[in-house]
């Protein structure tokens, strides 16, 4: 995917042979900064998440991505500054997935003076390092960090909690949720619904948003259970999965991810469970798999982008990342993350540097338009939340009509059921932004 600057003059030709290009020249490297054509000193990037631990392959998978973008950011050129060409250099430091261990890389990412901080496998640990980076840009104007958050969904960190030092480049889960919830408004079917996720902040507010937003859209539809089980602990799912059984559900709302997600649809799955399930990441870490045959016409996600996206845009992204990590296991693609990359090298060229202010005002009010049919997206400046498309997606068997690609080499892939534009995905916000 191109920076806004350079695409915006490109035809969709262009635009896409540019994307392949990039791709080629990526897909035989495995360092970030191997191939590029920028020589000038790197800008590095920290990312600090779990490499390690029950949410270890979630932390590979956001790795994967960032090292895609980074790449071929890099064989484009990098960062464009008065001094000449800069390529982006991705340092990975393990947080275990907890916030202790966060906040302890976040002091060593610090102490390195690298002022771009990566992370979002938790809400919990984003919403840790939001509050310390905060603390730490006041005691040391001079060392400041911008933090940018690819995957945390608790609504907090734009709303009540938000901070003029984070960005948010996915989709919160009341967008996520609003979406979802759409859909059910319009299944008749579904009667009673079974709300299930992980005991922590993130997994209460999903089901807080799904019982609010279903008794204003769908106020027949009863809720059946609404259960909590401990993060990144639980190995059988049975027991669970019989409770739903036994209350009747027809649907299953969860904001579950990870293991905790592919083992919950394993377990439906081996009980023979024949309700829907509406997720949020049911499109990613072998869940698809998991499920099989099952979730054909059953288990719906919800997400930015997903494989079978119509439109040469969608079809370069994906075909640049399979280019660069060809193994089925590794098909995992968020674009978000490209987006996040792309975003940030065009905010560095328009401060001028990699000051953390200058590039924070920069990221303000910006928008992600490529010219084309594909993701065109906005970082609102009054949360520093993205508005971009989302998609719901129902699980299909590859081959079937919108389903051309499968996802993980499964056999199983997604099709749209409902597309939202930027402009359809915005909710208000409750930020009170303090800008320094």
């Amino acid at each position: 995917m191109q920076r806004t600057e350079l695409v915006s003059s490109l035809s969709m030709r262009t635009f896409v042979a540019s994307i392949l290009t990039s791709a080629a020249l990526v897909g035989t490297t495995f360092t970030s900064t191997s191939v590029y054509a920028a020589a000038g000193q790197p800008i590095k990037l920290a990312m600090l998440e779990g490499m390690s631990g029950p949410f270890a392959n979630g932390g590979a998978a956001i790795e994967r991505n960032v090292r895609y973008a980074i790449d071929a950011l890099n064989a484009r050129g990098g960062v464009h500054l008065a001094d000449g060409a800069h390529p982006f250099e991705l340092q990975v430091y393990d947080t275990k997935g907890v916030s202790d261990q966060a906040l302890a890389q976040l002091r060593a990412a610090e102490d390195a003076h690298i002022p771009f901080i990566l992370q979002g496998n938790s809400s919990a640990v984003a919403a840790a390092l939001e509050s310390a980076i905060d603390k730490h840009n006041d005691r040391e104007p001079d060392n400041r960090v911008v933090f940018l958050n690819y995957s945390a969904v608790d609504p907090a960190l734009t709303n009540d909690h938000c901070s003029f030092w984070h960005f948010r480049f996915d989709a919160h889960a009341g967008m996520r949720m609003n979406a979802l919830t759409d859909v059910i408004q319009g299944d008749k079917s579904v009667k009673k619904v079974y709300l299930i996720d992980q005991d922590y902040s993130f997994g209460h507010e999903v089901s807080a948003l799904a019982r609010s937003m279903l008794a204003t859209k769908r106020s027949d539809i009863v809720i059946v259970g609404d259960e909590f089980h401990p993060v990144g602990k639980v190995t059988d799912f049975t027991p669970y999965i019989s409770k739903i059984r036994d209350s009747g559900a027809d649907a299953v709302i969860t904001g579950n991810y990870g293991n905790d997600l592919t083992l919950l649809v394993k377990a439906a799955h081996d009980g023979g469970l024949k309700t829907r399930f509406y997720t949020f990441y049911a499109n990613s870490l072998g869940a698809a798999a998991a499920i099989g045959d099952a979730g054909v016409g059953r288990v719906q996600a919800v997400a930015e982008w997903h494989q079978n996206v119509e439109g040469a845009g969608s079809d370069a992204f994906y075909a640049g990342y399979r280019a660069r990590w060809p193994n089925p296991a590794d098909d995992w693609p968020v674009l978000r993350v490209t987006v996040m990359v792309d975003m940030l090298a065009k905010a560095i060229e328009k401060a001028g540097s990699t000051d953390a202010l200058a590039v924070a005002k920069a990221l303000e009010d910006m928008h992600f338009d490529p010219g084309t049919d594909f993701h065109p997206s906005w970082m609102r400046p009054d949360d520093h939340q993205l508005i971009q498309p989302l998609y719901v997606m129902e699980m299909a068997k590859q081959g079937a009509p919108g389903v051309p690609h499968d996802v993980e080499g499964s056999g199983y892939g997604f099709k749209t059921v409902k597309a939202l534009t930027a402009d359809k995905t915005a909710l208000p916000t409750t930020c009170k932004m303090v800008r320094p």
